[in-house]
């Protein structure tokens, strides 16, 4: 798997691991300019007598640092680099969430199943877009916008009920978070695929869908299997 984008330091006091201010805001910029993509900025992390905790205050927080900050945020999101660079440096420790729905949808997939998928995809030659690996073990593959719409459908078509698969996608008003953001203690963000030149034009869903849904029902035919044992 590739490293992601930023770096991480550790703080003399705290020793906890810190996302450095100026790659957030780099990435963001890059984002913007070089994808085209929006990019909004969400909560971020803070140190708390030795522990990360979420800007948001949740103790209990799912994604802490990465997720809105904002009821507002799908308004505020901007694909002007010049904004984006004015959000970062108002705060350079936020999380960068691109929306999708947008320039891209992601289908969201268990880690395993993913890179399996990915492996097939690869020996089989299909355009890939770009590919982000998050800490809670997910795998999320850019798509054209428009998935969320087709995807049930054409995994019906191919044989599996949609709600025995864990693949989801993620359309409007919904969102990813793009390296190097962190997530808590767990970690951060990365690409397991690049954005790059050659992966800017995106594959439609419908292309990737069947190793997709392969690689996810295996994975739920181990997890039932696991259950009975």
């Amino acid at each position: 798997m590739e490293e992601t984008i930023g770096v991480t330091d550790v703080t003399d006091a705290a020793q906890i691991p810190q996302q450095r201010g100026d790659q957030l805001l780099d990435s963001a910029v890059r984002y913007a300019e070089e994808r085209h993509w929006d990019v909004v900025p969400g909560t971020w992390l803070e140190a708390e007598a030795g522990v990360e905790r979420c800007s948001c205050g949740d103790v209990t927080c799912a994604a802490p640092g990465a997720h809105p900050e904002k009821k507002d945020w799908a308004t505020l999101a901007t694909g002007s680099a010049v904004a984006a660079r004015r959000m970062w440096q108002k705060n350079p420790k936020a999380s960068i969430l691109l929306p999708t729905g947008r320039t891209f949808d992601a289908v969201d997939v268990p880690e395993t199943a993913g890179f399996l998928a990915l492996a097939r995809m690869e020996r089989m030659e299909l355009t890939l877009g770009p590919v982000t690996s998050t800490p809670d073990r997910r795998l999320l593959f850019f798509v054209l916008p428009g998935a969320g719409a087709k995807i049930p459908d054409l995994v019906r078509k191919l044989g599996w009920a949609p709600s025995t698969l864990d693949l989801v996608a993620r359309g409007e008003g919904d969102f990813v978070a793009a390296p190097p953001t962190r997530m808590g203690a767990m970690g951060a963000v990365q690409w397991a695929r690049r954005p790059t030149p050659a992966n800017r034009w995106l594959p439609d869903a419908e292309e990737l869908i069947s190793p997709l849904a392969y690689a996810c029902g295996r994975e739920a035919a181990a997890a039932r299997g696991r259950v009975r044992t």
